[in-house]
């Protein structure tokens, strides 16, 4: 919460298992942006990857619409597909992403959204260089490097209404974010 503090961020807690859009709309008032980087985490369950990775997403983007908070920042996952086959706890985390991303998408103009699919995340220090476009094959990136990733799109309103992948490159992230925003 002290770097986000630092970087000018107002980190707010809040459960989105258990709030309601009113709640979480009154929260993001006033706000210029918000990011959405909660996840179920490995060791959690279906339900939980319903209730988190799908349902928590879709609570923020249409709070964020109620609130008028118009820049979305998503963190979903590569490979997210909402018809992706399978029964397994990881099947069903990729199509609770990709239904996530799906419904993010359907509010049209309502948001400036984007959304990010990071390859496997790490708790390596960021090395500041990545891979950044719209479809990067697989890969591993650090969470520092996503979280420069996001702070450096904010601000990119080139890449509004784009679904971007994310693996460690070479790159630097100002440069990437630059390179597939067309600024």
């Amino acid at each position: 919460a002290a770097d986000l503090r630092e970087a000018g961020a107002e980190p707010l807690v809040c459960d989105l298992e258990s709030a309601t859009p009113e709640e979480v709309a009154e929260l993001l008032r006033g706000a210029d942006a918000a990011v959405f980087a909660a996840g179920a985490g490995p060791g959690s369950g279906a339900d939980r990857k319903a209730t988190v990775d799908k349902g928590a997403a879709v609570l923020l983007a249409d709070a964020a619409v109620r609130a008028g908070v118009r820049r979305l920042l998503v963190v979903s996952s590569m490979a997210a597909d909402p018809n992706h086959p399978g029964d397994e706890v990881f099947d069903v985390y990729l199509r609770a992403k990709g239904e996530a991303d799906a419904h993010v998408r359907s509010l049209g103009e309502a948001l400036d959204w984007t959304i990010l699919r990071p390859g496997m995340l790490t708790e390596d220090a960021g090395t500041g260089r990545v891979l950044l476009s719209a479809s990067t094959g697989r890969g591993p990136v650090p969470r520092d490097d996503v979280a420069a990733v996001l702070a450096e799109l904010l601000d990119s309103p080139g890449t509004v209404g784009l679904t971007l992948e994310l693996i460690s490159g070479s790159t630097p992230v100002p440069d990437a974010v630059k390179m597939v925003s067309g600024e």
